[in-house]
């Protein structure tokens, strides 16, 4: 098999076109084509990336034929050993499309699905994915969405951000079985100001079990400064009293969040 032809075999077992294998090499495709047909040969700085593209040796890439013995010995340990224990093998299994269009040198959007492969661009999707709009299983972004995510809105088993909503979420708004941030609602909230099954409050508590300066609770609870365990349309003034003076400026728009949640809920 010549030069041209295993290039060409390891192209289309790899998913990738003359074009994409193009822009990954900075060539033309013309020049993939004339390596294919053995009309011209790659520079040695190409055939070295080729080689860790395809994970194959230069002996194979650079020999035209390999010894009957060598064959004879894969064979057989693939016949011995099942596919799916050779070592490296997510590595074989990717798929990567990116958006010819180019946005402060990014792609516009990136798809890159593999073993130890970044997507990265304005929209991306991948198992470890960065961009304004993210989606993985790893996922940075300004939207992300993962099962581990970060980013300025968080979505994700486990979620940190500014808006975080997930299983386990960290954030300064926060929401999830377990919520932590300076408003946090969850089954257990912790912040300074949360609500939930069971709330921990530094300045705010409200739920089923509630702890903190105020405590707003149904079946146990403690306020240092007020508490309630039968709140009332009557409390809510007394309620917004105490979060005035006792909040800080800085919290200012998240005692205005408690505000419309003591407004909305259903009094006990």
């Amino acid at each position: 098999m010549t030069l041209g032809e295993k290039l060409a075999k390891l192209r289309k077992e790899n998913h990738y076109t003359q074009e994409q294998l193009a822009d990954i090499l900075d060539v033309s495709r013309q020049s993939v084509s004339k390596w294919e047909s053995d009309v011209t040969y790659p520079e040695t700085e190409k055939l070295v990336k080729l080689g860790k593209l395809y994970h194959c040796s230069m002996d194979y890439l650079l020999t035209d034929e390999i010894e009957e013995e060598t064959k004879q010995e894969e064979q057989a340990k693939k016949e011995e050993t099942p596919s799916f224990v050779y070592a490296g093998l997510w590595r074989q299994f990717f798929f990567e499309r990116k958006s010819k269009r180019m946005i402060g040198g990014v792609p516009l959007w990136h798809i890159n699905i593999g073993f130890g492969r970044v997507a990265s661009g304005i929209f991306s999707i991948g198992l470890v994915s960065k961009g304004i709009f993210s989606l993985g299983i790893v996922s940075l972004g300004i939207f992300s969405i993962g099962v581990f995510a970060l980013g300025l809105l968080a979505f994700g088993a486990m979620a940190c951000g500014m808006f975080s909503a997930g299983a386990i979420s960290v954030g300064v708004i926060a929401t999830g079985a377990i919520a932590v941030g300076i408003v946090a609602f969850g089954a257990l909230a912790i912040g300074q100001y949360s609500v939930g099954a069971l709330a921990i409050g530094n300045y705010f508590a409200l739920g089923d079990h509630a702890y903190g300066k105020i405590a707003i609770y149904k079946t146990e609870g403690n306020g240092s400064i007020y508490m309630t365990n039968a709140y009332s349309k009557e409390d809510y003034q007394a309620v917004m009293r105490v979060l005035g003076a006792k909040t800080p400026w800085i919290f200012g728009w998240a005692k205005a969040i408690i505000g419309n949640v003591l407004q909305s809920i259903a009094f006990w």
